[in-house]
């Protein structure tokens, strides 16, 4: 069973922008980014880390470019990965002009700090010679001065009016090959000023709740977040900020979309929580399942449940289903219908075989 998208999500139509080869905006497919965080400059390090976002899923990388060391890094890593290279640059225009230039596809610059206009002006320029896209990235923690003293402090507003000076900056140059955020780390600031940005503006949107934290912490906040946008037709184009292993990143990115039915990868657990009525110890079985199918990519939905209450239901919208059964007789079923009883020490050897076979099934 694929996952589909929500009847009741209206995805607004945006344009179209194209970060290397990745198509992001005009109903293409939700994109999924993270950032590494390995020094640039250890450019061996880096690839691998690159390498590993991209197995995991990521559509598409950010690097951080600080120096000029690092932008000339650029130039060996963007040779040995598959995915398309963000840039991100912050405070020297310069360093954006040699990212471009040494195969960045895409220029993350943040008006608060990059600059005057004309240096702004000379990165449009740049990203123009060497077909490179740019995200304007409005961050409540950076705003320029003049809007924090003409709203005293970080809000919608300010965000959104960062974010349109620049995207008439970038229009008056003839550039439109650009995408923009307005991130907070706070999620009614992020939540309003992109409600606000969509209203004003048809180019894509970057989602995303800056800074949200640890593995736990963050991800629930970015869900909240990135979810209520998705929800409502808003973004295309989504990185979960995370103190932990950016591969972390991916994963709940991939989670957040799943829940709402717009993109499906690897093998979507549906498991109860446990109680007294279940059969076998159904925490530990999903924990071990997570990890002994976590290599898989191909969509497959996959039913955990302990007893007999919701199983069978849950088993008849799944691919594969498990219900725990007394007398140690758990009950496996293909499609919603029964396929044969299993004991409790063989349910992880069983489901596991069967997932494969179904993805070799999918597969030819």
């Amino acid at each position: 069973m694929e996952v589909r998208p929500h009847r009741l999500i209206k995805r607004k139509k945006t344009k179209l922008v194209k970060v290397g080869n990745v198509a992001v905006g005009n109903n293409s497919t939700i994109t999924v980014q993270s950032m590494t965080n390995t020094l640039t400059t250890d450019i061996k390090a880096t690839i691998i880390q690159i390498n590993d976002l991209e197995e995991a899923g990521a559509d598409i990388v950010r690097v951080s470019c600080p120096d000029e060391s690092s932008t000339n890094a650029l130039k060996e890593i963007v040779k040995n990965v598959n995915v398309p290279i963000v840039a991100d640059i912050h405070f020297h225009h310069k360093r954006a002009l040699e990212a471009a230039k040494n195969g960045a596809a895409c220029l993350r610059i943040n008006p608060g700090n990059i600059g005057s206009s004309d240096r702004i002006i000379e990165v449009i320029k740049t990203a123009k010679d060497y077909n490179c896209s740019i995200r304007i990235g409005v961050n409540a923690g950076s705003l320029d001065k003049t809007l924090l003293e003409k709203y005293k402090e970080p809000c919608p507003e300010a965000l959104v009016e960062s974010a349109m000076y620049n995207v008439k900056l970038l229009e008056d140059n003839d550039f439109y090959n650009f995408k923009i955020s307005v991130k907070s780390s706070d999620v009614f600031l992020s939540i309003k000023a992109y409600e606000q940005l969509s209203k004003s503006c048809d180019y894509p949107l970057h989602l995303g709740i800056t800074e949200a934290g640890g593995l736990f912490t963050g991800s629930i906040k970015s869900s909240i977040g990135i979810g209520q946008l998705l929800m409502k037709g808003i973004g295309d184009t989504i990185r979960v900020s995370l103190s932990a292993d950016p591969i972390e990143e991916i994963k709940a990115g991939y989670e957040i979309l799943k829940s709402l039915g717009i993109r499906s990868r690897g093998v979507q657990i549906i498991s109860c929580p446990s109680c007294a009525r279940q059969a076998f110890p159904v925490i530990d079985t999903v924990k071990i399942l997570e990890n002994k199918l976590s290599h898989i990519k191909t969509p497959i939905t996959l039913s955990i449940i302990g007893c007999v209450v919701n199983g069978p239901g849950e088993a008849a919208q799944t691919e594969i289903g498990l219900t725990g059964g007394g007398q140690d007789q758990n009950l496996l079923y293909l499609s919603g219908v029964p396929h044969e009883k299993v004991p409790s020490e063989d349910i992880i050897q069983k489901i596991v075989s069967l997932v494969e076979d179904k993805v070799k099934e999918k597969n030819n």
